[in-house]
């Protein structure tokens, strides 16, 4: 009987698997583009200023007179602080003292190794404003930056004047294997996250009209521990629902403005009655022709609505 067959077919096979095995362990080390410290010598590169927070450094900026109302923006699930540039010049310009900062594991604030959910970000918030003695501030939120604002919101009342929710993120989204330990974190490494800052421009309809978007976006990638932080808050945030804090919200009477770009796909447009639903004394602006990131897509349709708001007694 001859025998060198099978055993040439099992060290075939073998060998085969041990190939795939090594493929599959080489690929997120080959994607990877965390190569970089987030030190100090790293935020001599950055516009505006820091403090330290209990998680770490925090980047933040401040424009317009320093007795003007203040105003925290706070942005969302992955593009930091710069999302609000027209933002926070339109309402500096308009006598507000605006404030825009990176979430943890954003931009050019720390990348603490930490479960990144809503106190987590909220917490941040409260810190900030505590930072720069804000006992009460105005508040806008942009997608999950909605979210954030709204579970500060429902736990501090007393600190929200008046709160604007720009599609908020509201529903729970099932992540599917994202969730498996192991599994998620190779498909982010693999997949996810290499496409990340390609995928910025799907939030816009005519994304033709704002050229060099997700090049922007990819220097904070190159800091070690952006990756993590974005999968912790896949997992820790954007599984769970924001509708019972802004029912809270609702029951607080806090005046809120609602606004939503009408061909948004990435926080679907029709979402808005959710909100509505759990906050009935919002005031809702419904944009034409717009997606989701409606204050970069179109700063001049929202930010008259945003100051008209805000400056509401």
């Amino acid at each position: 009987m001859d025998t060198a067959r099978p055993r040439r077919l099992r060290t075939f096979l073998i060998a085969a698997l041990a190939a795939v095995a090594a493929i599959l362990v080489a690929v997120p080390y080959a994607r990877n583009r965390e190569s970089l410290t987030l030190d100090d010598a790293a935020r001599k590169q950055a516009p505006g200023q820091f403090v330290r927070l209990s998680h770490g450094m925090v980047h933040y900026r401040v424009a317009g007179p320093a007795d003007g109302a203040p105003v925290v923006l706070v942005h969302g699930f992955s593009v930091p602080d710069y999302a609000f540039d027209a933002t926070r010049s339109a309402l500096a310009g308009a006598g507000f003292r605006a404030i825009s900062f990176d979430l943890y594991g954003r931009g050019w604030s720390d990348r603490p190794d930490v479960r990144y959910d809503r106190d987590l970000f909220a917490g941040e918030l409260g810190e900030l404003m505590d930072a720069l003695h804000l006992q009460k501030a105005r508040l806008v939120g942009l997608s999950m930056g909605g979210a954030v604002v709204g579970h500060f919101a429902a736990a501090h009342p007393e600190r929200v004047q008046r709160l604007v929710l720009v599609a908020p993120f509201n529903q729970p989204r099932d992540i599917g294997v994202m969730a498996w330990p192991g599994v998620g974190e190779w498909l982010a490494r693999s997949w996810f996250l290499p496409d990340l800052a390609s995928s910025q421009t799907e939030d816009f309809p005519h994304p033709e009209k704002l050229p060099g978007w997700s090049a922007r976006f990819e220097p904070q990638m190159r800091y070690d521990g952006f990756g993590r932080a974005i999968l912790s808050t896949i997992r820790n945030t954007t599984t769970q629902s924001s509708i019972p804090d802004f029912e809270a919200v609702g029951r607080a009477k806090i005046p809120v403005e609602l606004v939503w770009g009408e061909r948004d796909t990435t926080v679907p447009y029709a979402e808005h009655a959710l909100v509505q639903q759990a906050i009935p004394q919002a005031r809702f602006v419904s944009l034409t022709g717009l997606g989701h990131m409606t204050v970069v897509e179109d700063p001049d349709a929202v930010n008259p609505h945003l100051v008209s708001f805000l400056r509401e007694n």
